[in-house]
C-alpha cells in the first residue's frame, strides 16, 4: 500500500494524470504504447505499482545482469535472448495455461527505435491463450497515462487491429517521431 501511494505521488509530482482502471479479469495481455524512450518503462512501472499489479514482462537478456537483473526479475521480468530462434509466443501461452492468474505486459513496438509496424506477438499470444488485450498508454501531449479499452479478439484480425489503431492514433510518446503504427496486417486475409 505504501509503494502504491508513493508511486502515485511520484507520477502526480511530475505532472502525470492517471486515466481509468485496469480490468478485473484474471488473465489478459497488456499492450503498452507508445514506447519511444527509456522513460516509458519507468512511467509504466510506477503505474504498475500504483495499481499493485503483478505483471509478467519480457526484456532483452542483456539487461538482466547483476543487481538490475535481480530487480527486474523481482518485478516480473523474464529475460529473452532475441539472437536465438525460439518460440516466445508458445512459451508465454504455456505460462498462461499453467496459471490461474496472469497479466502479461509488452510493447508491441518491440523497441524504442522507429519501426514501420508493430510486432504481432501480443496478438498471437492473446488469440492462442483465448484472452483479451488490454490497452495501456501514455500521452505526452497532456501528460496522461492510463488504461484504454479492453479488446476482446474476434476471428477478424484486420478488424481487431483497426480498433486498436483507432485508440492509439492520437497518443504521443516522449519522441513522437519514433512511434510505430499498427500496420502489420494490411489485408483481411
Amino acid at each position: 500500500m505504501i509503494l502504491a501511494s508513493l508511486s502515485k505521488f511520484i507520477l502526480e509530482f511530475f505532472g502525470w494524470s492517471i486515466i481509468g482502471q485496469p480490468p478485473t479479469n484474471e488473465k489478459y495481455v497488456i499492450i503498452i504504447a507508445p514506447h519511444t524512450s527509456n522513460w516509458d518503462f519507468f512511467i509504466f512501472i510506477l503505474m504498475k505499482f500504483t495499481f499493485q499489479l503483478k505483471v509478467v514482462f519480457i526484456g532483452k537478456h542483456t539487461i538482466f545482469i547483476g543487481p538490475v537483473g535481480w530487480l527486474l526479475r523481482k518485478m516480473g521480468g523474464l529475460p529473452v535472448d532475441r539472437s536465438r530462434a525460439h518460440n516466445v509466443v508458445d512459451t508465454i501461452v504455456d505460462e498462461f495455461n499453467k496459471r490461474e492468474n496472469m497479466i502479461f505486459a509488452l510493447s508491441p513496438e518491440g523497441t524504442r527505435s522507429y519501426l514501420p509496424n508493430w510486432k504481432s506477438g501480443f496478438y498471437h499470444i492473446a488469440r492462442k491463450a483465448n484472452i483479451p488485450v488490454q490497452s495501456a498508454f501514455l500521452n505526452m501531449t497532456n501528460k496522461t497515462i492510463g488504461w484504454g479499452p479492453l479488446f476482446e479478439l474476434s476471428d477478424d484480425k484486420y478488424s481487431d487491429l483497426e480498433r486498436m489503431k483507432q485508440f492509439y492514433q492520437d497518443k504521443k510518446g516522449f519522441k513522437p517521431e519514433k512511434f510505430s503504427k499498427i500496420v502489420f496486417l494490411s489485408s483481411k486475409s
